[in-house]
């Protein structure tokens, strides 16, 4: 009963009348018409509540009512199963998804795609969602497009080719979500070539939504003059950018440190396309003046914008203090950080670098005492490499991995290898106040080094290796695989917090400025 007034009161609040209902029973006679008009009423009335709860976030009206659903028996209906799926996951609360869901003897493609889309939204059960994907395709059910294009952004490389195949298999490879899916798992895979291949292919039904897509990978991969070609093109063939797209080539401007580009496309998006900058567009050119070395036009654009600055900002405002050495700039950003982001032990971490950078030791000190008072913990370096559909990671100094002392052995010899070509530990890199050998010792066992060693041991001769790491890359370890490229042959492909990298012959796709 408590359950039941519960709904009724949250009935009440959105103004609804919604009645005790009574289930008829097997034996009964027939509802007549009206019973019937009556009938679907409440049904129509239940179902805008779950909607209501959905859209709300209201996680307790929302249970109240799956209780009044159990209570007139109407739990069996696919309708209203999913729409108990889709309130759930829009409550965060994926296991009572997950329960439903098991429960239903009889699913939908709606039933399917909802639980789906439940599961990509949670990071923990992202690999549950592709695990889901399978089971739908040994159980006959048909994918359709937004099936493909919302597991898509989950996928890994191989995973993400199976499910191109798929999309080319149930033909919707050339829906524009699907093929901007396709563009951008293939851009975070670190396969730019590819993602220009599908944009190329679909050239029939281009739209906004594959321009943007395509401008974006360009972007990540550091290829601003392709980003920058495809901009005007495509107001060539009659597509008029948005801010999407300006966030994408402002971005591409700020990876190559084009400030004075950047600042035109700002103004023609103000100008002619009388678009109103949003915290996005400025935070791309607080990034863009930072990384050009223009920190104090940067700091002045935060004061004088329309919108109080984000930690993104003041964030991007440090990095480049680091780089340029700007103390003064670094400690009023990281203040704002502090207060911003008290928990986030790299702001921390990042201006006592500057300190140690600019050998100012007391300084360095302070800031370490302070971030071990203060309980905080940095975030640990982290590389993942796939090989043969596993996923293997590896922390800075790793000592779990089944084959790290063959790794650290044959990591030793590599060493011995690349320092004919005249590699040298860059201990500039390392900012502890330790001795030389210490640093070298440190800097040789870094995350990205330990994958790349170990994908030499594992992947056959002439296959790219792709790692992605969760910090930016340091200056040592990009010296470090610019020679390993050259002195394998071998393109090495790492994705950090910044950008991608793509090592060739000696060089980076980055060309020094990251």
């Amino acid at each position: 009963m408590k359950t039941l007034r519960r709904c009724e009161r949250f009935c009440d609040c959105y103004g609804i009348q919604f009645r005790k209902l009574s289930v008829i029973s097997e034996g009964k006679p027939k509802p007549s018409m009206v019973e019937n008009v009556v009938h679907m009423e409440r049904v129509s009335n239940l179902h805008y509540l779950l909607q209501l709860c959905a859209k709300t976030r209201s996680s307790m009206g929302g249970r109240a009512c799956h209780a009044q659903v159990i209570r007139v028996g109407w739990e069996i209906d696919v309708l209203t199963s999913n729409m108990l799926i889709n309130m759930y996951s829009k409550c965060s609360l994926v296991d009572s998804a997950r329960k439903k869901f098991n429960e239903m003897t009889v699913k939908s493609l709606v039933s399917w795609n909802t639980m789906i889309g439940a599961l990509t939204q949670n990071a923990e059960d992202q690999e549950e969602a592709l695990t889901l994907l399978i089971q739908m395709q040994r159980e006959g059910t048909p994918f359709n497009e937004f099936t493909i294009s919302s597991v898509l952004c989950l996928a890994t490389l191989v995973e993400g080719k199976q499910l191109h195949a798929i999309s080319n298999k149930y033909g919707s490879g050339s829906n524009i979500y699907v093929s901007s899916s396709l563009i951008d798992m293939y851009a975070k895979c670190g396969c730019i070539k590819e993602a220009y291949l599908v944009f190329q292919g679909v050239m029939e039904v281009w739209s906004i939504v594959l321009w943007n897509a395509m401008i974006s990978g360009f972007a990540r991969h550091s290829h601003a003059p392709e980003a920058m070609v495809l901009f005007e093109k495509m107001q060539q063939k009659g597509f008029f950018p948005d801010d999407v797209t300006y966030v994408a080539v402002l971005n591409a401007c700020s990876h190559m440190g084009l400030h004075e580009e950047g600042q035109k496309y700002f103004d023609l998006m103000v100008r002619q396309h009388k678009l109103s900058p949003s915290v996005l567009h400025y935070s791309c050119m607080v990034d863009i003046l930072g990384r050009a070395g223009l920190v104090h036009k940067a700091y002045e654009l935060i004061e004088r914008m329309p919108f109080n600055a984000t930690s993104s900002m003041w964030g991007s405002l440090l990095a480049s203090c680091r780089v340029y050495g700007n103390i003064e700039l670094a400690e009023i950003a990281a203040k704002h950080l502090f207060e911003m982001e008290p928990n986030n032990a790299g702001n921390h971490i990042l201006l006592a670098n500057i300190y140690a950078a600019n050998k100012k030791w007391d300084e360095v000190a302070r800031a370490r005492k302070l971030l071990r008072e203060s309980d905080l913990k940095k975030e640990r370096g982290t590389s993942w490499i796939e090989i043969k559909n596993k996923i293997h990671s590896f922390t800075v100094g790793e000592r779990n991995h089944p084959l790290i002392d063959e790794i650290y052995a044959k990591l030793d010899d590599l060493v011995v290898e690349l320092k004919k070509l005249n590699y040298e530990v860059d201990t500039d890199n390392d900012l502890h106040d330790v001795e030389e050998s210490r640093k070298q010792m440190l800097l040789r066992h870094h995350s990205e080094k330990l994958a790349i060693t170990f994908g030499l041991m594992c992947l056959p001769s002439g296959i790219p290796i792709r790692i992605i790491k969760n910090l930016r890359i340091c200056g040592d370890c990009h010296i470090f695989m610019k020679l390993m490229s050259k002195f394998t042959s071998r393109e090495i492909i790492v994705r950090d917090t910044n950008r991608f990298h793509h090592f060739r012959d000696g060089f980076c796709s980055c060309r020094e400025f990251w």
